[in-house]
Formats: C-alpha cells, structure tokens, sequence
C-alpha cells in the first residue's frame, strides 16, 4: 500500500531533488511532517536537506506582527468596548460566556473576509439595500431573503427589540476591538489571518516554495493566501482525494470543497494516483451494547489482525470517535503490542489533582456560609477523604470520624484545623484573588508528595507532575489577569472558568510518533494512511458530531455572506472518514446500540451511506458479553459451635460483658432470623453517615427527648401531674419550642445546650411538627390527669433461664420504657408511636408468629408489661400512644384484643394474658438459642425493602 505523503514525498523529491532549503511544507497539522520526513528519507541514499515544515496556524503566526492573545484577556477586552458602545450595566459575569461567542462570530467573520459593516448593518437598511448587493450569488440572495420572510422588522417583540438593539451596535463594537487590540499587539486568530492577508507581500516571503499538502475546506483567507502565492508562482498544491466522491458520485459531500480546490488550484499528482476506494477491501461493522464493550473488543482486533498479515505496527490505527474511551482503550491494549503511539493527550479532568482542585473551590464557595460562618459536611468531607489530604494530614482520618460521629454537618473552622495543612485548607476565603492564591498554594504543598527521588521513573507520578505543573501554570495565568484588573468576576463566575480551563487541557505522551500502533482521534488521521483500521464509537452524534456551535449571526445570513454553517462541519466531517478508509485493506467499525445520555443508539450517516454507495461487500456482526445471570441462593446460617458459642457469650447472665437481648433483637428474630444474626450475633452494623435529613427513627427519638425533657421539668418538685400544670405550660409555646431545641441541638446537631441550632428548611417543618405533636400529648395528658409520673426512658430488665441443649441458661431480657404512669392503682406502660397504624391482634400466639401483619410494637410493649409485672405490686396495663392520630376526642391508648368483626378486649389488666404471654416467650428463646434451628432468610421479600442487611443477601 501506497501512502498519499510517500506518494508527496516522491513526487517533491523528483520535482526539487535533494536541496528543500528554500522550501516550507505546510500540513493541515503538525503529525503528517514525522510521517513525511520518514517517507522523504527513504526516497534518497545520499543526506538530504529537509523542507522546513509547519501548521498553517503556525505560518499566520510567523507572517503576523500580532500575537495571538490569550482567550480570558480577549473576552475581558470586548466586554469594555461592549460596555462603553452599549452603555449596558451587565456585569462581567453574565457577560463572559456570551463574549466567547460574539469572539467566535468575528473569528469568523474574518477568516471568511465578510465585510463587517454590510453584515452587521442596520437590519432595516439591510432589507432595502438587498437588491444593491451584487457581491451575492443567487444561493446567497435567497438566504437573505428566507431570513427576512422568517424575522419580521415590523412585527416586534420584546425579545426581538433586544437583538435588534444590539445588532446595530455589533458594527461599532467588532471596529473598536479590533483597534483596541492592534494597540495591545495582540488579536483572535481570524483578526490575525486577515490582518496578515491584507498586508501580504509575496516578494517578501522567507521561502521560494510553499508546499501545502492534504488541505480540504479552504476559508476565505487561506484560499486567497494560496492564490496571491499561486499567482507568485511560490506555491505548489498536494489534494488527497478518491474519484469515487469526487468524480463518480456527483454530488458527495466528501467531494464537495475538493472538487472546487482542485479546479482552482490544480493538484500535482495525476488522477490515477486517486482510485484506491475501488481496491478489494475487508469491511465489517460491529454493534456493541456500551461503549465499554467496544474497548473489551480490542484484543481480539489486534490478535486477528496482527497474526493474519505481515504489516509493520505503525499500518494499524484505532481511532476513537468519543475521545473519552482513551482510558478503556488504554487498559484493553494487549501485552503483544511492542509500541503504541497514542496522539492524544491524557484529560487533565481526569487527574487526582483536578478533583482535588474542584474539590476545595466547591469547599470555598458552595461550601462555606458566610453568614454562620461554617462549612457545609459535605464540602469537608468530600476533601477530607481525598487522597492528596490524606498523605498531606495525619489527622484528615480521625477528622472525619469525629465529624461523623458527632452528626456536624455544619462545621465551625475552628474544629477542622487541627494541623498546619488543615489550618490553611479550612481557612475561608473571600475574593477571586485570595481563591486563587489558595488554589497556588494548594498545589504547591501537593508538589511535596512528587519529590522523592525514588519516584521520577514512576509513570503515574510523571503524569500526576506534569497535571500539577499544568495546573498551576492556568491557576497562575487567572491570577495575573486577576491582578492587573484585566479580569473582575464573581468567585462563582472563577470556579466555572478554572474547571472550564482545565477540563480543556490535556496532558500529552511523550513517545516516537512515527513507530508503533496508533491511537488517535478523528482529527490526528489527517493526511495520514493505514492498513488496517478500528474506528470506535462510530455513532451519530460522534460522527459528525452534533448540533452546530451556538452563534449570535443567523443561519441564513451567515450563509448569505459565505460565512461557516453546520453543512460545512458535516461536509468536512464526511471528507475525514472517507479519506481515512480509501485505502485501508482491513475496516472495522464499532458503534454502540444503547441510547443513554446524548447517544440515540444509531450508527453513523457515513455507514449507511457507505452500505448504500459503497461497492463493496460488508459484513455485520454485533458484540455480545459472554455472562450468564446469576441466580441468588438462598442464604442459611448453620448453628455451628463457633456460632453458638458466640451467641451464648454474648447473652449469658453469668458473663460481666454480657447484653441485654431486647425486644428489638426479638422483634427482628420473627421478622427475619438471618437480621437477627447479623445484626445481633455477627454485630454487623450500618456505618455512620452524617446527614442533615431526619428519617422516622430520627424524628421518634427527638420527640421522645422532647416529651422527657417536658416531664423532668414537671416533676422536679414532686411525681404528681396536675391539671393546672398542663394548662400553664400549653400556654407557653415559647418554652415548649425551647424543649424541642435542646432535643434536636442533642440528637441531630451535637452541640452544646447554648449553642443556638442552626435549621435549614426541612428541619424548621419538623420541629414545628414536633412541637405540635408534644402540645398534642398535653393534651391527651390534660384529659388523664392528676396522675404519677413514674419514671420516663426507664432501663429495666429480668432475668430468665431457659432450657438449651447444653442445660440450663440463664439470659438478661429488657430494654428502656417510654414512660410509666400510675393512677387508680394501675400502672400504665406508655410506649410513643409517632408513625404507623394501631393494629389489634387477634390474640397472643398472633405476636409470636412471623406475617407481614404481626404488631410487633405490642410485642415490645407486653414484653416491658411482662417485666414490671413481676417488679412491683399495682396492676400493669401496657398502651402505646399514637400521637399523629391522638387530635380525635373518642381516641384512646388502650391496647385491644379480639378476632376480627367480634367484640374487643381491652388490656387494661395484663395479669389475664401474662402466663400465656411468658410461655409462648420461653418457647421463643429455646428456639433462638436451639442448635437444630437454623438462621434463614424470611420468606416475606416486603420485610427486605428497608433491610440494611439486603445488598449481602442481594434481595
């Protein structure tokens, strides 16, 4: 195979011979001139002297007096011309992203040589004066005249009233940013190319022969540079191209540009040089269902192809249409590959020092309340669990716990400077200057971990350096225009254009870029041939990429005035593709079939077109991952000695270190035993999390707080609850809210009881639904009283033996009551239910069998009944109070028994229902601590929705 640049390279060589020094070959971009020279080089056994060689980027650049500027200070100069010729009061901020775009509009203005002031003339004016502008075409005058049937001058609106007010200004503006950057010595590229093309002298030129090789879509200004040096006879034209799009095809939008390229600058090579499409060709397109898949395919890609010819591996390409697959493709690159030449370089957005850097502006802005003058948990947390802080700060560990544990989700700075490193970390900033300087800080101090001596081999600390010094150099770059005055925005207006900034800049691979196998991107192919090819992520929307740049020129008048459109971008699109596989041997294309995010599934245009034009025979195929579902077993725990002797450790009465089993631990037995043995026996617990959200549990325990803390108060002088003493205390909601306060600073902020609780939203309502539910329970209280108040969160427990298959054992049963009230010789067990409905069993045995219906909150409370009955003499009756249902007159506590639609029994005497109650329970344990009885999963799936055992069962 024949490449295009040999072909160049033996065409140059035959024309000029063995002395180019007075020659400049100038390439689309700068990777065809090391492919190029390896070509020139072979054409020869004597030295030769080599062309100069450069982008034609580069050849503006050298041509030009100007400089190209950098692209903040570009924006931060139009937004003052744009203030003074507007007279707007638009900030900087609101401007900026805007400002990109007007920048790129007269990028292209100029690159396209339109004359600004007909464009941007007044759009009233511009209507009348269509019929004078004989410098358009008939295709140019209908576009005009499509806009105007579209954009109504006379039929105004608000919105409209805005463009065209800022329309008639662009003139003005485009002519006094242009001086004002002449006067600085800087400009935007297209500025540049223009500014050069107007004052080109082809006398002057530094080389007698220009070189272009491999161009396709010509601009306005390059094409008139290559005729002015055509003209100069300086200039000499190589045009890579297949007749099938140019000649066969009529009208391809491959050929489209070519043909009028070839027709005003003719190409050097023959026609016959251009027929490789036709050659025999090995096509096949393969489906994939993730964009993953189609990296795991590489392997066997490289095996087959690298055992079925005898090519060199420089002849093979992977070309990646979402650059975003490098990584995967990285990973999925076999050991048999000697070399690999990768073009593109590796994101700096996907480096720990990015994270770490968005990770501290996002702790400085979002995270920081200036106005309480504390972080938000979240923004700590995220930098405390960071690598970088972790090697940095001994204490970024326990930091963390302790925050944790303690439930701060609002923490002070004070509490998180615990070494040198954390002082200045959690020192808040104010102002983009001082953010800035923090940020240079930052990576300074990270700059530390990379200086062992040992560690300069190592890759991943290289391109960990190398993202560091990338990163300062931008930071630094921002905090210069920061300084001069230039750039004046909002801290979040920085943070958008520091992540924006980095997320651009990638990190390049050093290596010799004319060996190996190469992996690159669409744009890297150009001009460059191989034998075999992979393109992945060959989707629509990839290729050619999607959706046109945004632009503040309407489509029909940047058609009218020549100006670029989406069919251009689509055209040259169309051109890389079919230029890269004319004269490959072997293709293989991959697009992925799932339509997720931006990706709708769909191959690319250019696959069915080529399926549809193409003569050639293609194959389909698709990829499928060779997995076979897994079926959940079920889980059982044996009782195995080991199990039973940590389970008769952990419960015997004998044992110092013993627990209390509780009803819980019962309750989630009947539920579901194998929860009872993570939970209780194994000691599995779920990791502390902090959050600012209040679940169920959360909710109850603050009530029950708030309720003790109400009651301690009322019988600090005496047991005895009187009716005067609600009344008065219902009266005063400010007190009542001030119980409520302390429970939540105890139970969800952990601070101190003088510190004042800092709510958001959320927290507000529940403490005002809180507060509602305490006045709730006055006032059923109102209608109980005078009664004792026995005692509230009260610890009990009683011993019981039991019979096992070891003997007798002997357990600890209890737990802590809500509340105890006396009155009329009755002891009341109160339990507080803050959600959930009253259930009435049917009768005991209905608490002691495992159903999705089984109340398990009377369990507790007859257990706790059960207890106190054998602690003191008066008559027990357990109740649970539901306060969210207690507003109604005719709602009681009492606990009812009875069969469905018969008459209820009241628990107003538990002594009726203790010994079957005791029996039942003594049956339960012997079975919980029985060898035989294994622990299983439940077989109610409904008990699993809210298990924190379920993802080890995968239920």
């Amino acid at each position: 195979m024949q490449t295009f640049l040999q072909l160049v390279a033996h065409d140059l060589y035959s024309k000029i011979g063995n002395d180019l020094s007075r020659t400049v070959l100038v390439f689309p971009n700068k990777r065809a001139n090391l492919f190029f020279n390896g070509y020139l080089a072979g054409e020869s056994d004597q030295p030769i002297w080599a062309p100069a060689a450069m982008s034609i980027s580069d050849l503006f650049q050298k041509l030009s007096v100007q400089k190209t500027g950098d692209p903040i200070r570009l924006v931060c100069e139009l937004y003052k011309v744009f203030k003074e010729e507007t007279q707007s009061q638009e900030t900087l901020d609101d401007f900026y992203f805007w400002g990109e775009l007007l920048i790129s509009d007269f990028d292209d203005v100029d690159k396209n040589m339109v004359d600004a002031d007909k464009l941007f003339s007044n759009l009233q004016g511009l209507k009348n004066l269509m019929d004078n502008y004989d410098f358009l075409d008939k295709e140019q005058e209908e576009a005009i005249r499509q806009f105007f049937q579209n954009f109504s001058i006379e039929r105004r609106t608000e919105l409209k009233e805005k463009f065209i007010s800022l329309w008639d200004k662009l003139g003005s503006i485009y002519h006094r940013y242009q001086e004002n950057l002449t006067e600085l010595g800087i400009a935007y590229e297209g500025m540049l190319y223009r500014n050069v093309i107007e004052q080109l002298d082809t006398e002057r030129l530094k080389y007698d022969k220009y070189i272009f090789v491999g161009f396709n879509v010509l601009n306005k200004v390059e094409h008139q540079f290559f005729k002015l040096l055509q003209d100069a006879d300086k200039a000499m034209f190589y045009w890579d191209y297949d007749i099938f799009y140019t000649q066969q095809i009529k009208k391809h939008e491959a050929g489209e540009f070519l043909k009028r390229n070839l027709q005003d600058f003719p190409n050097e090579l023959p026609d016959s040089y251009f027929d490789s499409f036709k050659t025999p060709k090995n096509i096949r397109y393969i489906s994939a269902s993730t964009e993953n898949a189609q990296a795991r395919f590489l392997p066997e890609w490289i095996r087959t192809t690298f055992s079925n010819s005898e090519c060199e591996e420089k002849e093979n390409a992977v070309v990646l249409c979402n650059e975003a697959l490098l990584l995967p493709v990285l990973h999925s690159i076999p050991q048999e590959v000697k070399n690999v030449n990768i073009t593109m370089g590796f994101p700096l957005a996907q480096t720990p020092v990015y994270s770490f850097i968005n990770a501290a502006m996002e702790l400085q802005t979002n995270g920081y309340r200036s106005d309480t003058g504390r972080f938000t948990y979240e923004a700590v947390s995220a930098i405390l669990k960071h690598p970088y802080t972790q090697q940095l700060s001994t204490h970024a560990d326990s930091l963390e716990d302790e925050l944790t544990k303690t439930n701060r989700f609002y923490p002070l700075p004070s509490e998180l400077k615990q070494d040198d490193f954390l002082s200045n970390l959690f020192t808040p900033r104010s102002g983009i200057k001082d953010l800035c300087d923090y940020l240079v800080g930052l990576i300074k101090d990270i700059s530390i971990l990379y200086r062992k001596e040992g560690e300069y081999n190592d890759i991943f600390n290289q391109l960990y350096r190398e993202s560091l010094f990338q990163s300062h150099l931008k930071i630094n770059r921002l905090y210069s225009l920061i300084e001069s005055g230039e750039l004046n925005v909002r801290t979040d207006t920085l943070k958008r254009l520091i992540s924006k900034v980095l997320t651009a800049s990638n990190i390049p691979f050093h290596g010799e870029p004319a060996i190996g196998m190469q992996v690159m991107g669409v744009l890297e192919t150009r001009n460059l041939d191989f034998r075999n090819l992979v393109m992945l992520s060959l989707n629509e929307g990839q290729l050619p990429k999607s959706g046109g740049e945004s632009s503040f020129i309407p489509y029909n008048l940047r058609k009218a005035f020549g100006m670029t459109t989406i069919e251009h971008k689509n055209a040259v699109y169309a051109y890389y593709f079919y230029r890269l596989i004319q004269r490959a041997e072997n293709i293989t294309l991959l697009y992925n079939t799932s339509s997720d995010g931006l990706n709708r599934g769909e191959e690319s245009r250019f696959m069915l077109q080529l399926l549809v034009e193409g003569p050639h025979e293609i194959t389909r195929e698709y990829l499928e991952a060779g997995q076979s579902p897994q079926s959940n077993q079920e889980i059982q725990i044996e009782k195995t000695p080991e199990v039973l002797r940590r389970i008769y450790r952990a419960y015997d009465s004998s044992n110092p270190k013993s627990v209390i089993l509780s009803p819980s631990a019962l309750n989630a037995y009947l539920d579901c035993r194998l929860r009872f043995y993570y939970r209780y026996v194994a000691g599995l617990k779920t990791p502390d999390e902090v959050s600012a959200e209040i679940d169920s549990a959360l909710f109850g325990t603050i009530f029950h707080l708030s309720a003790q803390l109400v009651y301690t108060e009322l019988t600090a002088n005496g047991n005895m609850i009187q009716k005067e003493d609600l009344e008065r205390l219902l009266r005063d909601e400010v007190k009542l809210q001030s119980y409520v306060d302390r429970a939540f600073k105890k139970e969800l902020f952990k601070v101190a009881p003088e510190e004042k609780p800092e709510y958001n939203g959320v927290q507000l309502i529940n403490s005002k639904v809180i507060l509602s539910y305490l006045k709730q329970l006055l006032r059923n209280d109102l209608q109980y009283t005078p009664f004792e108040m026995v005692a509230m969160e009260k610890k009990v427990s009683e011993e019981m033996t039991i019979q096992t298959g070891q003997g007798p054992f002997t357990l600890r049963l209890g737990g802590t009551i809500d509340r105890m009230d006396a009155k009329e010789g009755t002891l009341r067990i109160v339990d507080y239910k803050t959600g959930g409905s009253p259930k009435t069993p049917a009768n005991i045995e209905q608490l002691f069998t495992p159903s999705e219906t089984r109340p398990n909150y009377i369990f507790q409370t007859f257990l706790y009944a059960a207890i106190m009955s054998r602690k003191q003499s008066l008559m027990v009756a357990p109740a649970l109070l539901y306060i969210h249902r207690a507003a109604s007159e005719s709602y009681s506590p009492v606990i009812e028994m009875g069969e469905p639609r018969k008459t209820k029994i009241p628990v107003n005497n538990f002594a009726f229902f203790e010994d079957e109650f005791r029996e039942r329970l003594q049956a339960l344990l012997e079975e919980v601590f029985d060898e035989k009885e294994a622990f299983t999963q439940t077989k109610d799936i409904k008990k699993c929705s809210y298990c924190d055992f379920k993802a080890i069962c995968k239920r």
